[in-house]
């Protein structure tokens, strides 16, 4: 039975690829191959013009058409069920390819011996216990051991250095760690792993506080909607009773113009009635007079002139007293009294509903503005005359750092202006950057650094960002040592490999940078320099609004912080602190 599974597989098999038939096709020969396998040895054939069968060596003078097998198709795929239902039970035992296989055979791992680094099957792990040692620390299988060695002396990691915050060999401490604060790794996880549970408490009421702000948006934003809804229902309701009022008024108006329109048209009508019939008189008589003038009986003439030329009649005209009488002078000025009546009416209306919408939008921009930082770190400078608007009476000498209105003097905590506890992302730090005390520190060291090798770290500039950013309204302060040092602020998305000015702050539209030499002082964005007065002072404040716009640099000395630059502009993406050193500097965030 296993010879005619053998067989039948072998007539299933692909003679190329040694492999189950995929997408199967018989060439005129009479030979099946998979599609893809053929395709790619004719390709290679295509300069010769002359195609061969690679079983049979058949020789084709034109490149025959390939149509896939559907016969021999629903063959193997039968056979592959079959094959997988029979191999189930045989086949569990061995690593798929999710699993982590036995470094001594291709079964299945179960445990991963940290001494060894090998994974081991049931039966390996068995051997391994007994005869080389039943104490090395065993963990469930994993396919992560080539971490724990180190990838310059291809030793174990199992010291931590606290220095450099990195995990070495023992060869390390002789060689780059050479004098550094070093420890047992496992000391060092224990220490780390109890320490764990403040900084997880610390992450869940962050957590709580951000969620609290995500309720206060949403509310916000229901708030604005239902603000909306209101003003444009208000704005239908006076429009509606606006349109209704005109309507009315030109009601009022079209039965006063037709009012008087009937009435001059009567009095017109009387007018001309009685002009006809005087007319119609006038007419009679001078036709009287006519056939009296050619009468030759004088006494006939004598006793009709005087009743014929002693008819009274009017020779005033009536045309001037009609027009005068039907004038449209008062239906103009009631026009325009209506219509200074609307513009009156409607200015209010306009106003009142761009103030109502005015404040639904700024009372979501006000919880948008918010931004919390971690409860439990002290909170610096924010309690102190520091964060005073310019005109408060203070010890301050000098400051210029605005503040939202009504802002008053903060207390310890204020969640509004301060940025405290963000440490150094080792991940963007130069290989000649040494960052020590949390990474809260940074100073430059003539060595190349064993860092790995990742996208963000900046592989030419002695450059290095912050973990976190900045969005909201923010102030922290650096110390500086040495001859010279850069602080800067710069977008995430700023090049890292190379020597452009697209991976230099300052030398981009992405980045602005305030450079400290011992002999001169300079700010630089988007390749511009601007010359500064010599900075002194070792201590360095910076303040960003993201949503005004502004980004501050100040010395500060003692109790005085004296504005060295500002800039307005607009922030299109998070800010991130960064800094640059050059030898013997260094730059700690305080």
């Amino acid at each position: 039975m296993a010879s005619a599974s053998c067989q039948e597989e072998d007539s299933f098999t692909c003679p190329v690829c040694l492999e189950l038939l995929r997408d199967p096709v018989t060439i005129p020969c009479g030979h099946n191959f998979c599609m893809r396998c053929i395709k790619g040895c004719w390709d290679q054939e295509d300069s010769k013009r002359k195609y061969n069968c690679p079983l049979c060596k058949d020789t084709f003078d034109s490149r025959p058409v390939l149509r896939k097998n559907p016969l021999i198709a629903e063959m193997v795929e039968k056979f592959r069920r079959t094959s997988i239902q029979a191999a189930a039970p045989a086949h569990s035992y061995y690593a798929g390819s999710r699993d982590v296989a036995c470094n001594v055979c291709t079964r299945k791992a179960v445990k991963s011996c940290l001494e060894c680094l090998k994974s081991y099957c049931d039966t390996h792990l068995k051997a391994h216990n007994e005869l080389i040692d039943r104490n090395h620390k065993m963990v469930d299988a994993t396919g992560q051991l080539q971490e724990r060695i180190c990838t310059r002396h291809k030793k174990v990691l199992e010291i931590f250095c606290r220095t450099d915050q990195s995990c070495i060999c023992y060869l390390c401490t002789m060689d780059n760690h050479k004098g550094h604060d070093t420890i047992a790794a496992t000391a060092e996880w224990s220490q780390k792993r109890d320490g764990l549970g403040n900084s997880q408490r610390r992450c869940q009421q962050i957590i709580q506080l951000k969620e609290k702000e995500l309720q206060e948006l949403r509310k916000a934003v229901k708030t604005l909607k239902s603000g909306a809804q209101t003003a444009v229902e208000e704005s239908e309701r006076m429009f509606t009773e606006m349109i209704s009022s005109i309507e009315r008024r030109r009601s009022e108006v079209t039965e006063l113009i037709r009012a008087q329109e009937k009435a001059e048209v009567s009095r017109a009508e009387g007018l001309l009635k009685r002009l006809e019939q005087e007319i119609a008189e006038l007419k009679r008589t001078d036709a009287e007079m006519k056939q009296l003038s050619l009468t030759q009986d004088p006494i006939h003439f004598l006793k009709n002139i005087v009743s014929i030329t002693g008819r009274p009649y009017s020779t005033t005209s009536s045309s001037v007293t009609f027009s005068q009488s039907f004038s449209l002078e008062p239906l103009k000025k009631s026009l325009s009294a209506l219509k200074t009546q609307l513009e009156k009416k409607l200015d209010p209306v306009f106003k009142q509903e761009i103030v109502k919408i005015s404040a639904a939008v700024t009372n979501i921009q006000t919880i948008e503005s918010i931004q919390y930082t971690d409860p439990e770190l002290p909170v610096r400078r924010a309690d102190s005359k520091d964060f005073l608007p310019p005109n408060s009476k203070s010890l301050l000498r000098t400051s210029n750092i605005e503040m939202s209105p009504g802002c008053k003097r903060p207390v310890p905590g204020c969640k509004m202006c301060v940025l405290v506890g963000i440490p150094l992302d080792l991940n963007t730090a130069c290989t000649h950057l040494h960052l020590s005390e949390g990474n809260m520190r940074v100073e430059w060291r003539d060595e190349d650094l064993p860092y790995p090798d990742h996208p963000d770290r900046f592989d030419k500039y002695c450059q290095v960002l912050c973990r976190e950013g900045v969005s909201a309204r923010c102030y922290w302060e650096v110390e500086r040592s040495g001859e010279y040092a850069e602080i800067a602020v710069s977008y995430k998305s700023i090049s890292r490999k190379g020597r452009g000015y697209e991976c230099c702050f300052g030398r981009n539209d992405q980045s602005w940078r305030l450079d400290l030499y011992s002999s001169s002082s300079s700010f630089w964005h988007n390749k511009e320099e601007t010359k500064l007065p010599l900075v002194a002072s070792s201590r360095i404040g910076v303040y960003v609004d993201h949503r005004a716009g502004t980004l501050a640099f100040y010395s500060i000395s003692g109790d005085t912080m004296t504005l060295l630059h500002r800039v307005h502009t607009t922030f299109t993406h998070t800010l991130y602190p960064g800094f640059v050193l050059d030898p013997e500097s260094s730059v700690k965030l305080l």
